[in-house]
């Protein structure tokens, strides 16, 4: 592994942890040449999981352009990082069980994302709606609020 600092190609583990709930092995790493101290996850390697997206293209499934969506949506909101971990974890682990054939719909994950969102915190549902959904203008938008509104009323009763 090579040193994030100083590309040292050599460093040296000096504590792992099993990570994740056991999905994956956090690794303490020593540089021997600039003498900082770094992290790196291991990932256990599962078969590949391919997004379906809209324009009928493919994709291999991006952990990273989950958590990125998550993190613009919950910007500035009370939502931890574990929160935000736990999310996408669970929702790797749901989009495998659906996947049967490897290969899951962009809709489906929208979807599933919406579905946790809503529950944690309505702004960051909001934001993430507005970028999934691709509003083509504010009618559409104000319908959107207007059903979601509608729905919160109905859970509170």
């Amino acid at each position: 592994m090579h040193c994030p600092f100083c590309s040292q190609e050599d460093t040296r583990v000096t504590d792992s942890r099993v990570w994740d709930n056991g999905d994956s092995i956090r690794r303490r790493r020593e540089c021997p040449s600039c003498k900082r101290r770094f992290w790196t996850f291991e990932r256990r390697d599962t078969s590949l999981l391919w997004v379906l997206k809209k324009n009928g293209s493919r994709q291999a499934f991006d952990r990273g352009k989950i958590r990125a969506g998550l993190d613009q949506a919950c910007r500035k909101r009370p939502v931890s990082s574990e929160t935000k971990d736990a999310i996408v974890d669970e929702l790797e682990r749901d989009l495998r069980a659906l996947a049967t054939d490897g290969i899951i719909s962009s809709v489906t994950i929208g979807e599933l994302i919406m579905e946790r969102l809503i529950d944690i915190d309505e702004v960051a549902y909001v934001r993430f709606a507005s970028v999934y959904k691709a509003f083509n203008d504010v009618n559409s938008f104000s319908d959107f609020l207007a059903e979601m509104s509608k729905r919160c009323k109905n859970e509170e009763k």
